[in-house]
């Protein structure tokens, strides 16, 4: 067998948030190119509809839905839709999620609830929708972020702490589900990649030259990669983890 085999999505149904644009727009190419039927979900129908024409053009079976991952009937109407036109979902992947760049003295309630209704409880609220649908075998990745381990050289209390919840909360389900109903469950903690998140970061690049090993942003073929392992089964005795693609700044 052929090891590279072991990351194809054939014949898988792959669920995303946040497929609009970005990292989960990247991640929809990466995993209708390995075979996936792919439903995604993102707020901005225009922006989605764009994504959903692209990968149909290149043959791939996709569903989209308008979805506000903060509502949990948002969450599981979505998954209702998935079902009923595939029959069940195979892989999760919870990338839907904002950021704020304010100082914490100027924080507003509404900003910081929120950041944390989409990052972290947009997360469980489409994990615990998905887990009756998904089979054994199945995974879900929990998109975090390197500020969820270290301090952010930025003002962003609500988007730090969202994804240090994300991590705790990939832990938990972890030990709830992996052994008890067969679902892996791991989370991609990704440094800083160049995508419309990132792009009015001023010195960005200047910083990474001087603060990470690699000493520049990561590229979205290297997130990809990442997706793809926790995704398929090329993990398959992989759960609870974090994995860090940060071109080295945690590690400093």
């Amino acid at each position: 067998m052929n090891p590279l085999d072991a990351f194809r999505l054939d014949d898988k149904v792959v669920v995303i948030t946040g497929a609009s644009s970005g990292l989960g727009a990247g991640f929809a190419r990466a995993v209708s190119g390995v075979g996936a039927t792919v439903v995604l979900a993102a707020r901005r129908t225009d922006r989605l509809n764009e994504v959903v024409d692209e990968l149909r053009g290149a043959g791939c079976v996709t569903l989209s839905r308008r979805t506000d991952v903060s509502s949990p009937d948002d969450c599981k109407a979505l998954v209702q839709r998935a079902v009923e036109e595939f029959g069940r979902i195979d892989v999760l992947v919870n990338n839907a999620g904002i950021a704020d760049s304010v100082p914490a003295t100027r924080e507003t309630e509404e900003g910081f609830r929120r950041v944390i209704d989409v990052n972290l409880n947009g997360a469980f609220w489409m994990a615990q929708a998905s887990i009756g649908a998904m089979p054994k075998g199945s995974a879900i990745v929990n998109v975090a972020s390197v500020l969820g381990l270290v301090a952010s050289r930025y003002p962003q209390a609500a988007y730090s702490a969202s994804k240090a919840g994300v991590i705790g909360l990939t832990r938990d389900l972890a030990q709830q589900w992996s052994l008890r109903r067969g679902v892996r469950v791991n989370a991609l903690v990704p440094g800083f990649f160049r995508s419309e998140m990132t792009e009015n970061a001023v010195g960005l690049e200047e910083m990474l030259a001087e603060h990470s090993m690699l000493g520049r942003s990561g590229t979205q073929a290297e997130i990809d990669a990442a997706m793809l392992f926790l995704a398929s089964p090329a993990s398959s005795y992989v759960t609870g983890s974090a994995l860090v693609v940060d071109g080295g700044l945690t590690a400093l």
